[in-house]
């Protein structure tokens, strides 16, 4: 059985808590995650990248010197790709990089991320609690006692939780998702995973079929 320390929201160790064997003891399946980062980078892309043809430089369309008598190789555009502020042969132009990928596969993956992270005793669980005021500090304070300050946190919170998402994005290194938007990337940047509890069922609610 999968297990984490728990820990109160002051940041204090509790005890133990039993992680789903749904998400955390499944086989750790690396080509899956190589797909789902893969994926994950590619759907990132803006792909806004561009190069002018030689259609699109703006130079005069005279014939350059006369074709014969110069000892000179024949030109007849300043914009040829093979003169220096010419145009771009064959270069990038603005496309879309996303591509789909199998729903399946990518809950191999996530599991497989989740599992990682679980075997190398990267998990911690949070008891439930709520802020009636975003708090960049206090949530802070709770991660430093948890010895994860300066280091890749990925917080998962349950739906709702506005104050604690807004005392936590602003943290450095620390990333904040919803438990229904897990994936395999983010889970992997992280060094630690911190689910509350209520996230960690929600998790399993999700994700654990």
């Amino acid at each position: 059985m999968a297990t984490a320390k728990l820990y109160s929201d002051k940041g204090s160790e509790k005890g133990m808590v039993d992680l789903p064997a749904s998400l955390f003891e499944q086989p750790v399946r690396k080509q899956a995650l190589y797909d789902a980062v893969r994926n994950y980078l590619a759907n990132k892309r803006q792909g806004t990248h561009d190069t002018l043809t030689r259609a699109e430089v703006r130079y005069s369309t005279a014939k350059l010197y006369r074709q014969k008598g110069t000892g000179r190789a024949r030109a007849g555009s300043a914009g040829s790709p093979t003169r220096i502020g010419g145009g771009v042969a064959f270069g990038p132009h603005p496309r879309d990089y996303s591509y789909s990928m199998p729903k399946k596969l990518k809950r191999v993956a996530l599991k497989s991320a989740l599992s990682d992270r679980a075997n190398h005793e990267r998990v911690m669980v949070v008891e439930d609690f709520s802020m009636d005021t975003p708090k960049t500090k206090t949530m802070a304070s709770m991660l430093g006692e948890m010895s994860l300050e300066g280091r890749h946190t990925l917080l998962v919170l349950p739906a709702g939780n506005d104050n604690i998402f807004r005392s936590a994005r602003n943290i450095k290194g620390v990333r904040v998702l919803r438990s229904d938007e897990l994936n395999a990337y983010t889970i992997l940047w992280a060094d630690n995973l911190v689910f509350t509890q209520k996230a960690l069922s929600g998790a399993e609610e999700v994700f654990g079929s």
